[in-house]
């Protein structure tokens, strides 16, 4: 299935953050013309470890220095459109108001950007690409993520070890493979100039008519998937990549799909317990850097009707408080019609900050976005404390990755190396096998 993203409905891209989808196959790494290093299995070494005070100093720091429009534009992550930093884009032009990707990330302060398959060509142009977009990030560098869950759901599958899929993964029994890939495709990741990954799925894929997450899910056996997901959070953080796992409170027993409608899930929360919350106990319990929002109706943990994004007895009540997630909580696609049934685009993103998220993902129109929420600031409906705690929590992701204050450069010679390396093939098709 496809989304369309682009003023007259031309340019379509695969689902946004949460949805299935492949992308083009069967484009080869390019280093430049250069021959490629010996292959590298393991990340870029992180700056030396700091203490917490000086961590904390640091983030403080950087806070401490931004307006209220800087510190909104923190919580955005929208698509832009181009393959490099300046790339001229009417479709940049006609969402934003500026028509190259640097210009777009200057008038907004945004604090991330999200890549999908139009923005990559090959190895040299992306690390090109993410490496200009942190340069126009000025002061405080970029959340620059994907989606790489691997199988169908696989962004950078272009450049990237083909690695199977979480559904593969599981039926290996095997929660070392799940960390193995986690860091093979983290590494790959963070050799390109991206440091956030929207996966591992922790969903349990109990409704064999799911529509939307399938064999994206390492299965339908709670205990098992939580073991593979505490073992992808363990991978990613080895690479030094953010993990999130997604999609809270649990998408895996619906048989409608929020791209295109809004689900409710049926189970008590007796059954939420046992079936929904252990993979997200165990990704916590795993340290993971981001939570990511399912937009779905769960009656028996909200009964307000609105989607899980815009729930404050979700994502402050239980993500938070009762499972004591002190990490970033990210929105799935705010484009998604899952969550843009009740209110306008303006209204979602400021019901999404009350209810307790911090990154604002994809939304559909992030200058209304954007100006409601300044304006929700200004007017007190959402307290500078408030915002504060969001910026303070992405702020303190970047930092925990080795990105602030200043992020480190990506490499083309280096990243032909890692990229589709033959520890990593073999890897892959070991997990096959």
């Amino acid at each position: 299935m496809l989304r369309r993203i682009g003023t007259a409905g031309l340019l379509s891209i695969a689902l946004t953050a949460c949805g299935a989808g492949g992308s083009p196959a069967g484009a080869t790494p390019t280093g430049g013309g250069k021959a490629a290093p010996p292959a590298q299995t393991t990340p870029p070494q992180a700056p030396p470890p700091t203490t917490p005070q000086a961590r904390q100093d640091a983030v403080e720091r950087a806070l401490a220095k931004m307006s209220v429009e800087e510190k909104v534009g923190q919580l955005f992550m929208p698509v832009l459109y181009g393959t490099a930093a300046d790339t001229l884009s009417g479709e940049n032009q006609a969402r934003y108001g500026a028509q190259t990707p640097a210009k777009v990330i200057a008038k907004y302060h945004l604090g991330g950007v999200i890549l999908f398959p139009h923005n990559i060509k090959g190895v040299g142009q992306v690390v090109g690409l993410t490496n200009g977009l942190q340069r126009a990030s000025g002061d405080v560098p970029l959340l620059i993520g994907t989606d790489q869950e691997n199988g169908l759901v696989a962004r950078m599958s272009a450049l990237m070890t083909d690695f199977p899929g979480a559904a593969e993964i599981g039926a290996t029994k095997n929660p070392d493979r799940a960390r193995a890939v986690a860091k093979a495709t983290g590494a790959e990741l963070r050799a390109l100039g991206v440091n956030l990954d929207f996966a591992p799925v922790a969903d349990v894929n109990v409704n064999p008519k799911n529509p939307v997450i399938g064999r994206r899910a390492y299965g339908d056996d709670p205990a098992r998937v939580a073991k593979m997901v505490a073992a992808a959070v363990k991978g990613f953080d080895e690479a030094k990549v953010a993990a999130t796992a997604k999609h809270f409170p649990g998408h895996g027993d619906t048989d409608v799909d929020s791209h295109t409608g809004l689900p409710v899930i049926k189970h008590t929360k007796a059954q939420w317990e046992k079936i929904d919350a252990p993979p997200f106990r165990a990704a916590i319990d795993a340290g993971v850097d981001a939570v990511m929002s399912a937009h779905l109706v769960f009656p028996k943990l909200d009964p307000s009707g609105d989607p899980a994004t815009l729930s404050k007895p979700i994502l402050t009540g239980l993500l938070r408080q009762k499972l004591g997630f002190k990490g970033v909580i990210s929105t799935d696609a705010l484009n998604m019609e899952g969550v843009r049934k009740k209110y306008n685009d303006g209204e979602i993103a400021v019901r999404a900050v009350l209810a307790g998220a911090d990154l604002l993902l994809m939304p559909n129109d992030l200058p209304k976005a954007y100006r409601a929420v300044v304006a929700a600031v200004r007017s007190g409906r959402i307290s500078k404390e408030r915002l504060d705690q969001s910026v303070t929590r992405l702020l303190t992701l970047k930092q925990d990755k080795g990105y602030l204050p200043e992020a480190p450069a990506a490499d083309a010679e280096r990243a032909a190396g890692v990229l589709r390396s033959a520890a990593h093939r073999k890897l892959a098709a070991q997990v096959t096998r």
